[in-house]
């Protein structure tokens, strides 16, 4: 088979259906994965988005798993953290079958081991591609069964026994589910719970006619804040096309900072567990270490991704993971990401606040940001190089590479560069005390960047 590197990402497999992914490549991805994964589960459970693609993928993948004496446990429509808790609850591997937020042409597979642990390159991924470029040994055994599970309200279940909003004032939220999975599992988790929801596109529809199902693009967050506004809604929350990730916006309609999230959550879990670790990727505000070591917590520092956030809570113990791109990880919930479990702690939040979320929120809010600033570059290690080079000399400035280049100018702010590894851009990341500082800070190092 040609070479897969293409579609195997970091942490998943993705591409363009028809093109990169069809029926006969997923198949083989589908016994490579079975033949890694059968000296510790005899079961696989499948599920899959609400793309157009996505039901033919995931059977010829259950297909592939068969073939090679394991059975599949099918789980049907899913967002990714329902995925997760399948995995964990059944004690099996997992295959989920979606392309998040990318466009509608795209699909792709996120694999888990037993208990959600992650696949990703360096833990079975690269292993499964080459499985398949060299040809997948044929089994001659007697092949797995399919079954089908419901686990829709078996999951939503054990969200609300994780936060408790029985003391909760009524809310009014506006929820946009982009036509994505939390279309599906919205209504299901918020059922019997003292807040009332006004829905946008939860149609499931994996054209997204309304607009692409990534919260993480201010134009997507449009809706959601205007319908926020009109109906007087106590909060905002916009899932992404998978519903593993959730963004929120205030009463006024504003963003609340991912890292504000992560902060709040953090001082929740706290509580539960005084003393405990929370972990944090180099990217989150620095008011997230300030605000857990206040509370009596435990930051840790690390790499962007699932992979490296989920191996240092394993390895701490930690008890909660935030990262900027609205991923939240618990260990209650086997370490994996689940945006609809921390918007579940925000209301909680907000339900036994006296103010608005505006109010609960600003003390979690203490620096001003840029967001993500994507630079188009030839050569991002050249790139990068330059630009440590023109801070490097400077006083009072701390350098590391812990995951591309962060530049602390103590007072002054931070910047973070980091290369895409599937795209030739630099991601510029920038905090500071005010906005003017973050806006110079920006000029200076975009000008050596984009050159």
């Amino acid at each position: 088979m040609s070479d897969l590197s293409g579609i195997v990402k970091a942490y998943d497999i993705r591409g363009v259906v028809g093109e990169q992914l069809d029926a006969d490549v997923v198949r083989d991805f589908g016994a490579a994965f079975a033949l890694l994964i059968k000296p510790d589960s005899p079961s696989v459970v499948v599920g899959h988005d609400m793309r157009e693609s996505s039901p033919g993928l995931a059977r010829a993948f259950a297909d592939g798993v068969t073939s090679q004496g394991l059975d599949v446990v099918s789980i049907g429509l899913a967002s990714t953290d329902m995925l997760y808790f399948a995995s964990g609850s059944l004690n099996m591997p997992g295959a989920m079958f979606t392309a998040s937020h990318n466009p509608a042409k795209y699909n792709g597979i996120k694999l888990c081991r037993s208990g959600a642990a992650p696949v990703g390159q360096d833990s079975g991924l690269a292993e499964i591609r080459d499985t398949v470029e060299q040809g997948v040994p044929p089994f001659a055994g007697q092949p797995g069964t399919v079954t089908e599970r419901d686990v829709l309200a078996d999951y939503a279940a054990y969200l609300r026994e994780l936060v408790d909003l029985s003391a909760s004032r009524p809310l009014k939220v506006v929820v946009d589910a982009g036509n994505g999975m939390g279309g599906h599992t919205v209504p299901k988790v918020f059922e019997r719970l003292p807040i009332e929801i006004v829905p946008l596109y939860f149609e499931l529809d994996g054209n997204f006619p309304n607009h692409e199902a990534n919260p993480l693009d201010p134009a997507n967050l449009v809706d959601v804040q205007a319908k926020v506004r009109e109906v007087g809604a106590d909060a905002g929350l916009a899932f992404d096309g998978d519903a593993d990730r959730c963004f929120v916006v205030d009463e006024n309609g504003d963003p609340v900072p991912p890292s504000a999230v992560t902060a709040l959550v953090a001082v929740r879990e706290l509580r539960k567990e005084p003393g405990g670790t929370i972990i944090h990727n180099l990217i989150t505000s620095k008011a997230v270490p300030e605000i857990v070591a206040e509370h009596g917590g435990k930051p840790v520092r690390t790499r962007v991704g699932h992979s490296f956030i989920k191996e240092k809570m394993a390895e701490t113990g930690a008890i909660f993971g935030g990262e900027h791109s609205a991923h939240y990880y618990f260990r209650d919930f086997w370490r994996a990401d689940t945006g609809m479990l921390a918007a579940l702690h925000v209301l909680a939040a907000l339900g036994e606040h006296d103010g608005t979320l505006s109010d609960l929120t600003a003390e979690f809010t203490r620096y001003a940001a840029s967001g993500e600033i994507n630079s188009t570059v030839d050569d991002q290690v050249a790139r990068m190089l330059a630009v440590k080079d023109a801070f490097a000399g400077r006083s009072g400035v701390v350098i590391d590479e812990l995951d591309g280049l962060t530049v602390d100018l103590d007072e002054a702010g931070w910047f973070n560069l980091r290369p895409s590894n599937t795209e030739p851009l630099l991601r510029l990341n920038i905090e500071a005390p005010t906005e003017a500082r973050v806006t110079a800070l920006a000029d200076e190092v975009l000008a050596i960047v984009r050159g």
